[in-house]
């Protein structure tokens, strides 16, 4: 019975753990099979004298498995990118595509019209549009000179 000796590495669980923590503050989060069911979509957040525009990556997700909320000065983005089901004689040699349920929350820095928002999604990106309220938008007051 033959033993492979393995050199101990004291840093390898360290520089795990450091590479997990920047991936994860850097939007990168690897989908291993220990975590199937783990999904954060990237979002990008705008803002206009207006309105916020919120963008999300969603691809390979139909309009029905997305669902937003609004409310205050938040909106919430959930849904789930299903996984094909495994066939009989297919072997996989790396999956790296995300799978799962999702949940954001994104905290906005106004209020907003939770009535006049407007959603498209088209080519795997969601864009919600949400037109700040009247209260939240910059008003100029005119100076009078006496």
């Amino acid at each position: 019975m033959a033993m492979d000796i393995t050199r101990w590495d004291p840093w390898k669980d360290l520089r795990e753990e450091i590479d997990r923590v920047f991936d994860s503050f850097f939007g990168r989060y690897p989908a291993i099979p220990e975590q199937e069911g783990y999904f954060i979509p990237a979002i990008d957040v705008e803002e206009t004298d207006n309105e916020y525009i919120v963008k999300a990556e969603l691809p390979g997700l139909k309009k029905e498995d997305i669902k937003i909320s609004v409310r205050g000065d938040s909106i919430t983005i959930s849904g789930e990118r299903k996984r094909e089901k495994e066939e009989k004689g297919k072997t996989y040699h790396r999956i790296e595509m995300a799978y799962g349920k999702f949940v954001r929350t994104i905290q906005l820095p106004d209020e907003i019209q939770p009535d006049k928002a407007k959603a498209e999604y088209k080519d795997g990106i969601l864009i919600i549009t949400l037109p700040k309220s009247e209260k939240s938008k910059p008003k100029e007051i005119e100076i009078e000179i006496k």
